[in-house]
């Protein structure tokens, strides 16, 4: 259970804008994950949708540029990984019942615009400067989870890592990224 000024502390820091995502991360990943493994009673899906949750709210208060009313961080992280675990359930109860239809493959134009394609050029040059950035470790733990769809638990059985190391190692990774592409759409 989590003290209340501790609690205090971490609405107080984002309210000020400095949300620090590896002390939020310390402070609520365990009660996240209970609640996302309750729902999904899949510990890998209950923690990838933890990191995702984080990832959402990294972008949400990248995006409130430094606004100045009050979040619970705690509150909006129970709220989006709720979310999260609650779309992915209906995602997998839905995807059994409708098949695709032959309208859903009708594309209009399936080339991207021009403006398009420099966007996402700009886009991966910053991505992969950052990728080259990052230390071994980290970015080999980020791409054997993005790229080739490992589990924590395959990740740190391969690195040598724990488990909390390998969330760390890519939670780092993707903060940095989206930090990056962020000064990018400034």
């Amino acid at each position: 259970m989590e003290s209340r000024s501790a609690r205090a502390s971490a609405v107080g820091e984002a309210a000020a804008g400095t949300v620090d995502l590896d002390l939020l991360f310390r402070r609520y990943e365990r009660e996240l994950n209970a609640l996302a493994f309750r729902r999904l009673r899949d510990r890998e899906a209950a923690a990838d949708a933890v990191q995702e949750g984080f990832e959402r709210f990294l972008r949400w208060t990248r995006r409130r540029d430094g606004g100045k009313e009050a979040v619970n961080p705690r509150s909006l992280l129970w709220a989006i990984v709720g979310n999260l675990t609650l779309d992915l359930l209906r995602r997998q109860g839905r995807s059994a019942i409708r098949p695709l239809a032959e309208s859903d493959l009708d594309v209009a134009d399936p080339a991207p615009s021009a403006l398009h394609t420099l966007e996402a050029r700009e886009q991966y040059a910053i991505v992969k400067a950052t990728l080259d950035a990052l230390s071994p470790r980290q970015r080999r733990a980020l791409l054997m989870n993005r790229l080739e769809g490992r589990t924590h638990a395959e990740i740190s059985a391969r690195l040598g890592v724990s488990k909390s190391m390998v969330s760390k190692y890519i939670m780092g990774a993707l903060e940095l990224c989206l930090l990056k592409l962020d000064a990018l759409r400034r």
